[in-house]
């Protein structure tokens, strides 16, 4: 873990968490009044500007909060106790927080209604089996270029995103505080909050099983 205060990391981590959210849906927005009704092309704006965003801002963040902006990743480091209870809980609880802002934000932005809910619903087995395999994914790619090429992590975190949202069917949320967050937005980000628990479920299951696959994967034979 990082040197600074525990107050300092909290402070990026929602603030990772913020900005992330702002460029997720406010790209979403943007792209959705762009791409003229075609949806391809407004995922694919959508994914390029989040898969940009995200290894800039775990290089800005990730010296001082380690940069998780995900209570799935979070789960992860205390699963491997590379992080404790009180903070892992404080950390969830930040990153849930800057989400939201960073939601209400990109609405600002845009001259949309701050405050909305979402009707995009999200449903079926397909869908959480997605969101499952997106965060299993993605906890593999940190473990395994923070264990053997750490400088990469960042641009393996926006590279994988990048693909997850056009190989996952559920167009890869992959996190909790992210799926809490866009189910207050009635845009094209968005997901009705009656979908979101199926998502944060999958997501968090996605992420225990990806700890215990990789921390045997990565392990080293120990000699006698």
């Amino acid at each position: 873990m990082t040197g600074f205060s525990l107050s300092r990391r909290l402070a990026a981590e929602a603030l990772g968490a913020g900005l992330l959210l702002t460029v997720v849906v406010g790209s979403g927005i943007m792209a959705e009044r762009l791409a003229g009704g075609n949806v391809a092309i407004a995922l694919l704006g959508n994914t390029l500007a989040t898969a940009a965003a995200l290894p800039v801002l775990i290089v800005m963040f990730g010296p001082v909060s380690g940069a998780q902006f995900n209570p799935a990743v979070t789960l992860a480091f205390l699963l491997r106790r590379e992080l404790g209870w009180k903070a892992a809980l404080a950390y969830v609880a930040a990153q849930t927080a800057g989400a939201v802002l960073g939601v209400w934000t990109a609405h600002a932005m845009f001259a949309e209604p701050i405050l909305q809910v979402s009707t995009k619903l999200r449903d079926g087995p397909a869908q959480a089996f997605s969101e499952f395999v997106a965060t299993f994914g993605l906890v593999g790619v940190i473990f395994a270029t923070l264990r053997f090429r750490p400088g990469f992590t960042p641009t393996a975190v926006g590279l994988y995103i990048a693909s997850a949202y056009w190989f996952a069917a559920s167009t890869s949320f992959a996190n909790p505080a992210v799926t809490l967050a866009r189910s207050l937005s009635d845009s094209f980000a968005g997901i009705a909050p009656v979908s979101a628990p199926t998502f944060i479920a999958a997501q968090v299951l996605g992420s225990i099983a990806a700890v215990g696959l990789f921390g045997w994967l990565l392990q080293e034979k120990t000699r006698p």
